[in-house]
Protein backbone atom coordinates (compact mmCIF):
# COMPACT_ATOMS: atom_id res chain seq x y z
CA UNK A 1 0.00 0.00 0.00
CA UNK A 2 1.22 3.28 -1.21
CA UNK A 3 0.01 5.84 1.57
CA UNK A 4 0.50 10.35 1.64
CA UNK A 5 0.11 11.43 4.65
CA UNK A 6 -0.37 15.62 4.19
CA UNK A 7 0.58 17.75 7.60
CA UNK A 8 3.71 16.02 9.54
CA UNK A 9 2.84 17.38 12.63
CA UNK A 10 1.25 16.11 15.87
CA UNK A 11 -1.52 14.38 14.22
CA UNK A 12 0.35 13.33 10.50
CA UNK A 13 3.65 11.92 11.61
CA UNK A 14 2.99 9.27 14.20
CA UNK A 15 0.34 7.90 11.64
CA UNK A 16 3.33 8.05 9.12
CA UNK A 17 5.43 6.59 11.88
CA UNK A 18 2.86 3.67 12.30
CA UNK A 19 2.20 3.23 8.65
CA UNK A 20 6.01 2.92 7.83
CA UNK A 21 6.18 0.44 10.88
CA UNK A 22 3.93 -1.79 9.22
CA UNK A 23 6.11 -1.93 6.35
CA UNK A 24 3.50 0.70 3.82
CA UNK A 25 5.22 2.90 1.21
CA UNK A 26 4.95 6.59 3.29
CA UNK A 27 5.75 9.63 1.63
CA UNK A 28 4.85 13.07 3.67
CA UNK A 29 3.64 16.25 2.71
CA UNK A 30 3.76 19.02 4.34
CA UNK A 31 4.14 23.25 3.33
CA UNK A 32 7.31 23.74 5.67
CA UNK A 33 10.64 23.17 4.13
CA UNK A 34 12.59 23.41 7.53
CA UNK A 35 10.13 20.50 8.88
CA UNK A 36 10.67 18.59 5.69
CA UNK A 37 14.76 18.99 5.86
CA UNK A 38 14.57 18.32 9.49
CA UNK A 39 12.46 14.89 8.76
CA UNK A 40 14.50 13.61 5.93
CA UNK A 41 17.96 14.38 8.07
CA UNK A 42 16.20 12.22 10.93
CA UNK A 43 15.03 15.11 13.21
CA UNK A 44 11.68 15.35 14.98
CA UNK A 45 9.89 18.21 15.68
CA UNK A 46 7.24 16.91 17.55
CA UNK A 47 7.06 15.70 21.70
CA UNK A 48 5.88 12.17 20.86
CA UNK A 49 8.65 10.68 18.33
CA UNK A 50 12.61 10.95 19.04
CA UNK A 51 15.16 12.05 16.44
CA UNK A 52 16.02 8.08 16.83
CA UNK A 53 12.60 7.25 15.63
CA UNK A 54 12.74 10.10 12.70
CA UNK A 55 15.80 8.56 11.57
CA UNK A 56 14.47 5.06 11.57
CA UNK A 57 11.85 5.71 9.72
CA UNK A 58 13.76 7.37 7.02
CA UNK A 59 15.97 4.39 7.28
CA UNK A 60 12.62 2.22 6.11
CA UNK A 61 11.70 4.33 3.43
CA UNK A 62 10.15 7.33 4.63
CA UNK A 63 10.67 10.21 2.44
CA UNK A 64 8.90 13.87 3.24
CA UNK A 65 8.61 16.54 0.61
CA UNK A 66 6.71 19.94 0.33
CA UNK A 67 6.42 18.95 -3.91
CA UNK A 68 3.74 17.03 -4.71
CA UNK A 69 5.14 16.63 -8.22
CA UNK A 70 7.98 14.67 -5.64
CA UNK A 71 5.51 12.10 -4.77
CA UNK A 72 6.08 9.52 -7.29
CA UNK A 73 3.69 7.07 -7.93
CA UNK A 74 -0.35 7.73 -7.24
CA UNK A 75 -1.21 6.77 -3.78
CA UNK A 76 -3.46 4.20 -2.59
CA UNK A 77 -4.67 6.06 0.61
CA UNK A 78 -4.00 10.17 1.13
CA UNK A 79 -4.56 11.37 4.69
CA UNK A 80 -5.30 14.62 5.56
CA UNK A 81 -3.76 15.80 8.57
CA UNK A 82 -3.28 19.38 8.45
CA UNK A 83 -4.52 22.55 11.16
CA UNK A 84 -8.19 23.85 11.49
CA UNK A 85 -7.28 27.21 13.83
CA UNK A 86 -9.95 29.50 14.56
CA UNK A 87 -10.90 32.52 12.53
CA UNK A 88 -10.48 36.00 13.53
CA UNK A 89 -14.14 35.88 13.93
CA UNK A 90 -13.84 32.71 16.16
CA UNK A 91 -15.34 30.62 13.34
CA UNK A 92 -13.94 27.68 11.24
CA UNK A 93 -10.84 28.52 9.19
CA UNK A 94 -10.53 25.89 6.95
CA UNK A 95 -8.05 27.30 4.37
CA UNK A 96 -4.98 24.35 5.07
CA UNK A 97 -8.34 22.01 4.51
CA UNK A 98 -9.15 23.07 1.29
CA UNK A 99 -5.76 23.30 -0.12
CA UNK A 100 -4.81 20.45 1.23
CA UNK A 101 -7.74 19.17 -0.27
CA UNK A 102 -6.45 20.59 -3.99
CA UNK A 103 -3.68 18.49 -3.26
CA UNK A 104 -4.89 15.52 -2.46
CA UNK A 105 -7.13 15.92 -5.83
CA UNK A 106 -4.23 15.95 -7.72
CA UNK A 107 -3.09 12.67 -6.69
CA UNK A 108 -6.51 11.21 -6.57
CA UNK A 109 -6.50 7.81 -9.11
CA UNK A 110 -9.88 5.34 -8.92
CA UNK A 111 -9.87 3.25 -6.33
CA UNK A 112 -7.82 5.50 -4.45
CA UNK A 113 -9.26 6.85 -0.60
CA UNK A 114 -9.00 10.19 0.76
CA UNK A 115 -9.69 10.44 4.81
CA UNK A 116 -9.96 13.29 6.08
CA UNK A 117 -8.58 13.82 9.77
CA UNK A 118 -8.36 17.21 10.39
CA UNK A 119 -11.03 18.28 13.01
CA UNK A 120 -13.70 20.02 11.67
CA UNK A 121 -17.68 21.03 11.99
CA UNK A 122 -20.03 17.75 10.78
CA UNK A 123 -20.73 17.72 6.81
CA UNK A 124 -16.88 19.20 6.04
CA UNK A 125 -16.27 15.92 3.89
CA UNK A 126 -19.23 16.04 2.33
CA UNK A 127 -20.26 19.41 1.81
CA UNK A 128 -16.62 20.88 1.22
CA UNK A 129 -13.85 17.90 0.53
CA UNK A 130 -16.11 16.13 -1.89
CA UNK A 131 -16.84 18.57 -4.37
CA UNK A 132 -13.54 19.71 -4.46
CA UNK A 133 -11.88 16.30 -5.14
CA UNK A 134 -14.83 15.62 -7.85
CA UNK A 135 -14.27 18.85 -9.88
CA UNK A 136 -10.49 18.88 -9.71
CA UNK A 137 -10.95 14.95 -10.51
CA UNK A 138 -13.90 14.27 -12.54
CA UNK A 139 -14.35 11.33 -10.30
CA UNK A 140 -17.20 10.59 -8.03
CA UNK A 141 -16.65 10.13 -4.39
CA UNK A 142 -18.36 6.76 -3.44
CA UNK A 143 -18.44 5.15 -6.74
CA UNK A 144 -14.84 5.94 -8.27
CA UNK A 145 -12.82 6.85 -5.01
CA UNK A 146 -13.66 6.25 -1.05
CA UNK A 147 -13.83 9.57 0.78
CA UNK A 148 -14.16 9.44 4.70
CA UNK A 149 -13.40 11.15 7.86
CA UNK A 150 -11.27 9.65 10.97
CA UNK A 151 -11.49 11.79 13.83
CA UNK A 152 -7.09 11.99 15.39
CA UNK A 153 -7.15 11.65 19.23
CA UNK A 154 -3.45 11.96 19.24
CA UNK A 155 -2.87 13.24 22.67
CA UNK A 156 0.99 14.61 23.25
CA UNK A 157 3.29 13.26 26.14
CA UNK A 158 0.66 10.18 26.91
CA UNK A 159 3.05 7.38 27.36
CA UNK A 160 0.08 4.81 27.92
CA UNK A 161 -2.00 5.72 24.66
CA UNK A 162 -0.55 6.18 20.94
CA UNK A 163 -1.74 5.56 17.26
CA UNK A 164 -1.28 1.78 17.68
CA UNK A 165 -3.50 0.90 20.80
CA UNK A 166 -6.13 4.33 20.67
CA UNK A 167 -9.38 3.03 19.23
CA UNK A 168 -9.91 4.50 15.19
CA UNK A 169 -13.47 6.22 14.18
CA UNK A 170 -14.32 5.90 10.85
CA UNK A 171 -17.04 7.11 8.86
CA UNK A 172 -17.28 7.12 5.11
CA UNK A 173 -19.65 8.62 2.65
CA UNK A 174 -21.07 5.40 1.71
CA UNK A 175 -20.49 1.78 3.45
CA UNK A 176 -18.27 1.07 1.04
CA UNK A 177 -15.73 3.92 1.83
CA UNK A 178 -16.53 3.41 5.56
CA UNK A 179 -15.25 -0.49 4.74
CA UNK A 180 -12.18 0.79 2.87
CA UNK A 181 -11.05 3.35 5.52
CA UNK A 182 -11.19 0.92 8.27
CA UNK A 183 -9.28 -1.70 5.88
CA UNK A 184 -6.64 0.89 6.30
CA UNK A 185 -6.98 1.98 9.95
CA UNK A 186 -6.65 -1.98 10.49
CA UNK A 187 -3.20 -2.44 9.23
CA UNK A 188 -1.85 0.45 12.19
CA UNK A 189 -4.53 0.40 14.93
CA UNK A 190 -6.01 -2.30 16.89
CA UNK A 191 -8.94 -1.48 17.18
CA UNK A 192 -11.35 0.24 14.65
CA UNK A 193 -14.80 1.47 15.51
CA UNK A 194 -17.14 2.08 12.46
CA UNK A 195 -19.38 5.18 12.60
CA UNK A 196 -22.87 5.15 10.78
CA UNK A 197 -21.40 7.66 8.29
CA UNK A 198 -18.61 10.76 7.58
CA UNK A 199 -21.17 13.24 10.08
CA UNK A 200 -21.08 10.65 12.60
CA UNK A 201 -17.57 10.81 12.99
CA UNK A 202 -16.96 14.30 12.94
CA UNK A 203 -20.06 14.92 15.23
CA UNK A 204 -17.76 12.30 17.55
CA UNK A 205 -14.17 14.34 17.86
CA UNK A 206 -16.61 17.39 18.40
CA UNK A 207 -18.70 15.56 21.36
CA UNK A 208 -14.99 14.20 22.83
CA UNK A 209 -13.40 17.81 23.11
CA UNK A 210 -17.14 19.76 24.16
CA UNK A 211 -17.41 17.01 26.85
CA UNK A 212 -14.24 17.71 28.38
CA UNK A 213 -14.04 21.93 27.54
CA UNK A 214 -17.56 21.74 29.23
CA UNK A 215 -16.29 19.95 32.60
CA UNK A 216 -13.36 21.98 32.78
CA UNK A 217 -15.89 25.42 32.40
CA UNK A 218 -17.22 23.94 35.25
CA UNK A 219 -14.73 23.30 37.98
CA UNK A 220 -13.18 26.73 36.83
CA UNK A 221 -16.16 28.30 38.12
CA UNK A 222 -16.45 26.54 41.15
CA UNK A 223 -12.79 27.26 42.11
CA UNK A 224 -13.91 31.01 41.92
CA UNK A 225 -16.80 30.52 44.28
CA UNK A 226 -14.95 28.60 46.12
CA UNK A 227 -12.35 30.48 47.04
CA UNK A 228 -14.69 33.50 47.87
CA UNK A 229 -16.61 30.83 50.17
CA UNK A 230 -13.52 29.68 51.84
CA UNK A 231 -13.47 25.81 50.48
CA UNK A 232 -10.88 23.58 49.37
CA UNK A 233 -12.19 22.72 46.12
CA UNK A 234 -8.93 19.96 45.09
CA UNK A 235 -10.18 18.37 48.67
CA UNK A 236 -13.90 18.19 47.30
CA UNK A 237 -12.43 16.61 44.28
CA UNK A 238 -10.35 14.40 46.03
CA UNK A 239 -13.71 13.20 48.04
CA UNK A 240 -16.03 12.71 45.20
CA UNK A 241 -13.86 11.05 42.83
CA UNK A 242 -13.86 8.09 45.39
CA UNK A 243 -17.79 7.65 44.38
CA UNK A 244 -17.02 4.42 42.04
CA UNK A 245 -19.38 5.38 39.54
CA UNK A 246 -21.50 8.34 38.31
CA UNK A 247 -18.75 10.87 38.61
CA UNK A 248 -15.18 11.54 36.79
CA UNK A 249 -12.99 13.69 38.40
CA UNK A 250 -11.97 17.64 36.35
CA UNK A 251 -9.44 20.24 37.48
CA UNK A 252 -9.57 23.27 37.63
CA UNK A 253 -6.95 25.55 36.08
CA UNK A 254 -5.30 28.53 34.93
CA UNK A 255 -7.46 28.09 31.48
CA UNK A 256 -7.59 25.92 28.55
CA UNK A 257 -4.64 25.01 25.81
CA UNK A 258 -3.77 22.86 23.18
CA UNK A 259 -4.90 22.42 19.62
CA UNK A 260 -8.50 20.53 20.75
CA UNK A 261 -10.23 22.31 23.87
CA UNK A 262 -9.70 25.85 23.09
CA UNK A 263 -11.00 25.83 19.35
CA UNK A 264 -13.02 22.49 18.51
CA UNK A 265 -16.20 23.18 20.42
CA UNK A 266 -16.49 26.35 18.65
CA UNK A 267 -17.10 24.34 15.63
CA UNK A 268 -19.92 22.76 16.73
CA UNK A 269 -20.99 26.31 17.36
CA UNK A 270 -20.26 27.71 14.43
CA UNK A 271 -22.46 24.89 12.86
CA UNK A 272 -25.93 25.11 15.03
CA UNK A 273 -25.32 29.16 14.87
CA UNK A 274 -25.09 28.76 10.65
CA UNK A 275 -27.34 25.69 10.33
CA UNK A 276 -30.09 26.42 13.04
CA UNK A 277 -29.84 30.03 14.00
CA UNK A 278 -29.81 29.53 17.34
CA UNK A 279 -26.80 29.53 19.63
CA UNK A 280 -25.21 26.43 21.25
CA UNK A 281 -25.65 27.80 24.91
CA UNK A 282 -23.27 25.11 26.81
CA UNK A 283 -20.37 25.71 24.48
CA UNK A 284 -20.12 29.42 24.24
CA UNK A 285 -20.54 29.68 28.24
CA UNK A 286 -17.80 27.55 28.59
CA UNK A 287 -15.56 29.19 26.26
CA UNK A 288 -16.35 32.30 28.44
CA UNK A 289 -15.94 30.93 31.60
CA UNK A 290 -12.66 28.73 30.43
CA UNK A 291 -11.25 32.15 28.65
CA UNK A 292 -11.37 34.26 31.45
CA UNK A 293 -9.45 32.40 33.98
CA UNK A 294 -6.20 34.04 32.61
CA UNK A 295 -7.44 37.12 33.45
CA UNK A 296 -8.94 36.08 37.09
CA UNK A 297 -5.58 34.36 37.86
CA UNK A 298 -3.81 37.65 37.60
CA UNK A 299 -6.09 39.23 39.71
CA UNK A 300 -5.67 36.72 42.13
CA UNK A 301 -2.06 37.51 42.03
CA UNK A 302 -2.59 41.37 42.52
CA UNK A 303 -4.13 40.14 45.40
CA UNK A 304 -1.84 37.75 47.08
CA UNK A 305 0.86 40.93 46.75
CA UNK A 306 -1.28 43.43 48.28
CA UNK A 307 -1.35 40.48 51.11
CA UNK A 308 2.49 41.42 51.74
CA UNK A 309 1.93 45.19 51.10
CA UNK A 310 3.32 45.13 47.30
CA UNK A 311 1.59 46.43 44.21
CA UNK A 312 2.27 44.44 41.11
CA UNK A 313 3.34 47.35 39.22
CA UNK A 314 7.17 46.61 39.96
CA UNK A 315 6.91 43.37 41.39
CA UNK A 316 9.08 40.15 40.42
CA UNK A 317 6.94 37.55 39.31
CA UNK A 318 8.24 34.15 38.44
CA UNK A 319 6.24 31.93 35.99
CA UNK A 320 6.52 28.19 35.88
CA UNK A 321 5.87 25.78 33.12
CA UNK A 322 4.61 27.85 29.95
CA UNK A 323 3.66 24.64 27.94
CA UNK A 324 0.00 24.03 27.85
CA UNK A 325 0.47 20.16 29.76
CA UNK A 326 2.84 18.86 31.62
CA UNK A 327 6.09 17.32 30.19
CA UNK A 328 5.55 18.43 26.43
CA UNK A 329 7.33 21.83 24.48
CA UNK A 330 3.92 22.05 23.03
CA UNK A 331 3.23 25.86 23.98
CA UNK A 332 -0.17 26.18 21.39
CA UNK A 333 -3.81 28.07 22.98
CA UNK A 334 -1.03 27.68 26.52
CA UNK A 335 -2.86 30.29 29.37
CA UNK A 336 0.84 30.92 29.92
CA UNK A 337 0.88 33.29 26.91
CA UNK A 338 -3.00 35.93 27.85
CA UNK A 339 -1.33 35.49 31.63
CA UNK A 340 2.09 36.78 30.78
CA UNK A 341 0.40 39.24 28.52
CA UNK A 342 -1.65 40.91 31.49
CA UNK A 343 0.89 40.69 34.13
CA UNK A 344 3.50 42.81 31.61
CA UNK A 345 0.16 45.58 30.97
CA UNK A 346 -0.24 45.91 34.57
CA UNK A 347 3.51 46.56 35.25
CA UNK A 348 4.72 42.90 36.48
CA UNK A 349 8.25 42.38 36.39
CA UNK A 350 8.27 39.01 34.63
CA UNK A 351 10.37 36.05 34.44
CA UNK A 352 10.05 32.54 33.58
CA UNK A 353 11.34 28.64 34.08
CA UNK A 354 10.22 25.69 31.79
CA UNK A 355 12.39 22.73 31.25
CA UNK A 356 10.93 22.15 27.64
CA UNK A 357 11.42 26.10 26.66
CA UNK A 358 14.55 27.27 26.24
CA UNK A 359 12.90 30.93 25.56
CA UNK A 360 10.05 32.66 25.84
CA UNK A 361 8.95 35.69 23.77
CA UNK A 362 5.34 37.72 24.22
CA UNK A 363 3.97 39.95 21.37
CA UNK A 364 8.03 40.64 20.45
CA UNK A 365 9.12 40.83 24.26
CA UNK A 366 12.02 38.36 25.27
CA UNK A 367 11.02 37.26 28.30
CA UNK A 368 14.15 36.11 30.60
CA UNK A 369 14.37 32.87 31.31
CA UNK A 370 15.22 32.18 35.80
CA UNK A 371 18.04 30.19 36.03
CA UNK A 372 16.41 27.99 37.99
CA UNK A 373 12.61 27.04 38.95
CA UNK A 374 12.84 28.11 42.77
CA UNK A 375 14.94 31.11 41.70
CA UNK A 376 13.16 34.44 44.65
CA UNK A 377 10.80 36.51 43.27
CA UNK A 378 8.32 38.30 44.74
CA UNK A 379 5.34 35.97 44.12
CA UNK A 380 5.85 32.39 41.83
CA UNK A 381 2.86 31.46 40.05
CA UNK A 382 3.08 27.36 39.16
CA UNK A 383 1.17 26.86 36.05
CA UNK A 384 2.36 23.69 35.06
CA UNK A 385 3.55 20.82 37.42
CA UNK A 386 6.14 19.40 34.88
CA UNK A 387 7.73 16.36 36.54
CA UNK A 388 10.66 17.64 36.71
CA UNK A 389 9.98 19.94 39.45
CA UNK A 390 10.83 19.32 43.17
CA UNK A 391 7.90 21.05 44.15
CA UNK A 392 8.27 20.40 47.74
CA UNK A 393 11.67 22.55 47.52
CA UNK A 394 9.99 25.15 45.01
CA UNK A 395 7.76 25.88 47.92
CA UNK A 396 10.70 25.97 50.64
CA UNK A 397 12.16 28.65 48.45
CA UNK A 398 9.42 30.57 47.45
CA UNK A 399 8.40 34.05 48.97
CA UNK A 400 4.84 33.62 48.01
CA UNK A 401 3.91 30.55 45.91
CA UNK A 402 0.15 30.53 44.08
CA UNK A 403 -0.67 27.17 42.86
CA UNK A 404 -3.01 27.14 39.79
CA UNK A 405 -2.34 22.92 39.82
CA UNK A 406 -3.67 22.12 43.34
CA UNK A 407 0.03 19.86 43.35
CA UNK A 408 1.89 21.44 46.73
CA UNK A 409 1.01 22.38 50.15
CA UNK A 410 3.08 25.12 52.48
CA UNK A 411 2.60 28.01 54.76
CA UNK A 412 3.75 30.23 51.67
CA UNK A 413 1.52 28.48 48.90
CA UNK A 414 -2.41 29.44 47.89
CA UNK A 415 -4.24 27.64 45.93
CA UNK A 416 -6.64 28.59 42.79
Amino acid sequence: MNVVIIGLGYVGLPLAQEAVHVGLTVTGLDIRQSTVDGLNAGRSHVDDLSDADVAAMVAAGFRATTDVTGVGELPDVTVICVPTPLSESDGPDLTAVKSATETAARLLKPGALIVLESTTYPGTTDEIVRPMLEKASGLAAGIDFHLAFSPERIDPGNEQYGMRNTPKVVGGLTPACTDAAAAFYGTVCDTVVKAKSAREAEMAKLLENTYRHVNIALVNEMAIFCHELGIDLWDAIRCAATKPFGFQAFYPGPGVGGHCIPIDPNYLSYKVRAELKHPFRFVELAQEINSRMPGYIVDRAAELLNTDAKPLNGAKVLLLGVTYKTDIADQRESPARPIARKLLQRGAVLSYHDPFVDSWQIDGKEIRRAAAPDERADLTILLQAHSEYDLAAIAANAHLLFDTRGKISGDSVFPL
